[in-house]
């Protein structure tokens, strides 16, 4: 199972990708509504590999007067592969970037393996997911379902924390 360092979002972002994830569901396509854990949430991941320490918590929990910031749940995007990904962009302002950055340099003496490539600074492309495993044939459905609730909207990314994916625990850092 991968660990990861997520951002999390204001109850207007959270509710807006929530409402993606529950219409995606009601037409019965992939959806992240259909992740039973209990810490199962919308988030921006900033870093994954295959375990990130404890060791990272307090150098990462310095960030926290850099939070809450503004930011913004731009259009619908589609990472391809076998099986799809659908999700919301983000888009990357400079202090985003700039956080990004920040929590690779603090995080990496903690990291087991290689970070994920996707996660780089310079590869990274931040984002809320929507829905995984989309069959080709889905994406269209799956995007005409999402209809008005993909203009852009104004969220404040409001805390950080750590994911065991091993454990399925979550880590709150800030809050």
């Amino acid at each position: 199972m991968a660990h990861s360092i997520e951002m999390l979002l204001d109850d207007s972002g959270d509710a807006a990708i929530r409402s993606a994830w529950q219409a995606l569901a009601d037409a019965g396509l992939p959806s992240q509504a259909r992740v039973g854990a209990a810490t199962n949430r919308p988030h921006i991941t900033l870093l994954a590999a295959a375990g990130i320490g404890a060791g990272a918590d307090d150098p990462l929990r310095g960030l926290a007067a850099r939070l809450p910031f503004a930011g913004v749940l731009g259009a619908p995007l589609v990472f391809g592969g076998p099986r799809h990904t659908l999700a919301r962009l983000v888009v990357p302002s400079a202090q985003l970037l700039e956080l990004h950055a920040e929590v690779y340099r603090l995080a990496l003496g903690q990291v087991t393996g290689e970070v994920f490539a996707h996660c780089r600074p310079g590869c990274w492309t931040p984002h809320a997911t929507l829905g995984r495993r989309l069959a080709g044939t889905d994406v269209g459905a799956a995007l005409a379902c999402l209809g008005e609730a993909v203009a852009d909207l104004q969220i404040q990314i409001t805390g950080l924390r750590r994911w065991d994916g091993d454990r399925r625990v979550e880590h709150l850092l800030v809050s």
